[in-house]
């Protein structure tokens, strides 16, 4: 069955540095593989494609990106120097390689203007953005043009994680739990919450989010949210639509990235329905052996296996 996967990273040379402080997260053999992979389109990511029968990837920048650069003019010149890097791989590959923009949020309105050249003129297909930029999240006003640019567009926002902006009092003393392992998924996760109980998506009705690692567990958590949304003090916040799980099922679709085990899928699909879903496997971060046998042995039908597959992704990016 055709697949494609669309939480797949690259990096250049140029922009490596950005990533040296995850680093430490790792075990170091493991890194020095991963940016071997990262820097890599043709002599083993191709290949490895063709051998698992995955037909493209959607490439992005890996975290966290541009939003870690400081100085704002230097952050827009190179989100501007790997969209266009992007866009070459993907004129050279096109039936292999699509692509999200990096944005530099550092500057609003230019990453709004960097979003319609990257779409419009390179032929990406929305952009992926990691957390936060400097503490500053996605729910905050400044940030409208670039919501309302991706809106006016038709293209989605994907919200990978990144480490928090600073770090968490339970989480001291533990520092193996920061990381993909766990604060990641927690964080981008909140963040999504901020955007929804903050009006973006009342704002910008049409505008799509999409969160990778099985929807970052939110979708686990539909029932909880709405129950205690009722329950609580709203805090003087009004929602257009009744519960927060409706904007999660109406704004917001998941990918299978990095979590490769059938419970968590069919959760999703019970909670989202198959419309929702699309496979990646956040190479080389992960395993693209392990994210192809997961899905290709998923207990779902078949229907269902080929919207999750390829059909949502060519529907949702217009590939």
């Amino acid at each position: 069955m055709k697949k494609i996967a669309i939480e797949e990273h690259f990096t250049t040379a140029a922009l490596a540095h950005y990533s040296l402080p995850a680093a430490a997260l790792f075990d170091p053999p493991q890194w020095d593989a991963s940016m071997r992979g990262l820097l890599d389109f043709t002599d083993v990511r191709l290949p490895q494609m063709d051998e698992l029968g995955i037909d493209m990837e959607v490439l992005s920048l890996t975290a966290p990106g541009i939003q870690a650069e400081t100085d704002t003019a230097v952050a827009v010149k190179r989100a501007a120097e790997a969209n266009d890097f992007l866009a070459e791989i993907t004129r050279k590959h096109p039936t292999r390689f699509s692509g999200f923009a990096a944005l530099a949020l550092q500057d609003p309105n230019g990453a709004a203007a960097e979003l319609e050249r990257a779409v419009t003129q390179l032929g990406l297909r929305g952009a992926l953005i990691n957390g936060h930029t400097h503490g500053e999240y996605l729910d905050a006003d400044r940030f409208r043009p670039v919501w309302e640019r991706a809106e006016g567009l038709g293209v989605p926002i994907y919200l990978h994680p990144a480490s928090s902006y600073d770090v968490w009092h339970n989480l001291r003393g533990h520092e193996e739990l920061i990381g993909p392992m766990w604060s990641w998924g927690v964080e981008t996760a909140t963040h999504t919450l901020r955007i929804i109980f903050g009006g973006v998506f009342d704002r910008f009705p049409d505008a799509t989010l999409i969160l990778g690692h099985m929807g970052e567990g939110l979708p686990g958590h539909l029932w909880r949210l709405d129950s205690r949304w009722d329950f609580l003090d709203q805090r003087g916040i009004h929602l257009a639509k009744p519960r927060p799980s409706d904007y999660i099922r109406d704004n917001v679709m998941i990918t299978t990235s990095g979590v490769c085990t059938h419970a968590p899928l069919l959760g999703s699909l019970l909670a989202l329905g198959a419309d929702r879903i699309m496979f990646s496997t956040d190479y080389p971060l992960e395993s693209n052996h392990d994210a192809v046998r997961f899905v290709e042995t998923a207990p779902i039908s078949e229907t269902d296996r080929a919207k999750i597959c390829h059909l949502n992704a060519e529907r949702l990016l217009r590939l």
